[in-house]
């Protein structure tokens, strides 16, 4: 079990990061549609959870596969979360404010007021500094290694 669960949640964290560093090195992030593509990273876990709890199934029963895909999502978390903090710090340090700057153009093309775009902004100012944005990271990698575990285990499991 162990081992398995320790390369696969390492190559959740090492994928998840790569591919936020693709969502920075073509500009996607800046794009309003195209920084959508960020959620990419669900499909990358669940992938990733199907493949390491397929090669556990045959020694884990239920929750035992539940564990192993919820510790897969705990160890591949610790990976994104330093690869946030990398991205967000070090290699894209305005990073928050090009986010603003692309939401408040949206909001304006959506119709809404200069106040209604003030407090949008304001009210998403509070997650968007590096440690918060790192740390969403970490419980939505963890939330959704759970919950995927929950169905996946169903299907790959010791009988």
């Amino acid at each position: 079990m162990g081992n398995v669960t320790v390369k696969s949640g390492i190559w959740l964290g090492v994928l998840c990061v790569l591919w936020t560093l693709v969502m920075g090195v073509t500009g996607w992030y800046k794009h309003p549609v195209l920084l959508n593509m960020f959620w990419v990273v669900v499909l990358i876990e669940i992938g990733v959870l199907v493949w390491g709890l397929r090669q556990t199934a045959a020694t884990a029963a239920y929750l035992g596969q539940v564990g192993n895909g919820t510790l897969i999502a705990v160890i591949g978390a610790a990976i994104i979360f330093c690869g946030s903090l990398l991205f967000t710090i070090v290699l894209y340090p305005h990073y928050f404010e090009e986010l603003r700057a692309i939401q408040t153009e949206m909001l304006r093309s959506a119709g809404k007021t200069e106040a209604e775009v003030g407090a949008a902004l304001e009210m998403g100012a509070i997650l968007q500094t590096p440690l918060v944005n790192a740390l969403m990271g970490v419980i939505g990698t963890v939330v959704t290694g759970f919950l995927a575990s929950l169905v996946i285990a169903a299907f790959n499991r010791k009988k």
